[in-house]
């Protein structure tokens, strides 16, 4: 994928799973998260879209 905004989400949905683990941060990690996967949806394919689903759905996980 060469879309930097989905490379971002996902990177920002694994740091909030990292904080969430260690406690540290963990609202604020989930919420950059949040805005991260809402930039990249609206500037990704079809294709790209669906995996944001599946990092939407881990990131409800967190909550």
């Amino acid at each position: 994928m060469s879309n930097p905004l989905f490379r971002q989400a996902r990177q920002a949905v694994i740091s909030a799973k990292e904080a969430c683990s260690s406690g540290d941060n963990a609202k604020m990690s989930i919420d950059q998260a949040k805005n991260a996967l809402s930039s990249a949806y609206a500037n990704s394919n079809v294709e790209e879209q669906k995996q944001l689903h599946v990092l939407q759905d881990e990131l409800n996980q967190l909550q």
